[in-house]
């Protein structure tokens, strides 16, 4: 495990590439300030789909957002699946691309991830990296796993371009 950066949040940034993996994803576009309300009831939603097709998450659920919350979360919630999913109702089959990204791991509770993303994205620009408006957030360890904020630990990551 990497090690917390000096006076951050955040461990220090990589460059990796992903490998395609299959995705249950739910679509939604919510006011930011509604965002603590509804991400439960979007979790719970496409968690209930993946029961009812009895297909197990691969993995820890993450989001992808179009771009960088403002004023709306332009985002899916997703899991990922070792076997694609039949779309129903809100709930789609996608993929996460094999793509080349700049990653972290922010160490926090959730009401701290914009100063992490702050962080990461001046270590971002010292890098000299260009990345795309698109942001990725997976839940390594959260509120479900560990009582304590202090030890959840989230993965940010953008994609170079």
């Amino acid at each position: 495990m990497s090690e917390i950066m000096s006076n951050r949040s955040i461990e220090k940034p990589v460059v990796v590439t992903t490998e395609q993996v299959h995705i249950a994803k739910l679509y939604a576009k919510i006011p930011t300030r509604e965002i603590q309300s509804e991400m439960g009831r979007l979790l719970q939603e496409l968690s209930a789909e993946l029961e009812k097709q009895q297909i197990a998450p691969a993995g820890p659920w993450f989001t992808h957002h179009l771009k960088r919350p403002a004023e709306y979360f332009d985002f899916e919630v997703c899991f990922p699946v070792a076997t694609p999913i039949r779309a129903n109702g809100r709930v789609e089959p996608g993929e996460w691309p094999a793509i080349k990204m700049v990653r972290t791991v922010y160490h926090g509770s959730y009401a701290g991830l914009a100063q992490g993303w702050g962080e990461f994205m001046s270590e971002i620009e010292r890098m000299g990296l260009r990345v795309s408006p698109e942001i990725w957030e997976v839940y390594r360890t959260g509120p479900d796993a560990e009582s304590n904020p202090e030890n959840w630990r989230t993965e940010l990551s953008r994609e170079i371009v």
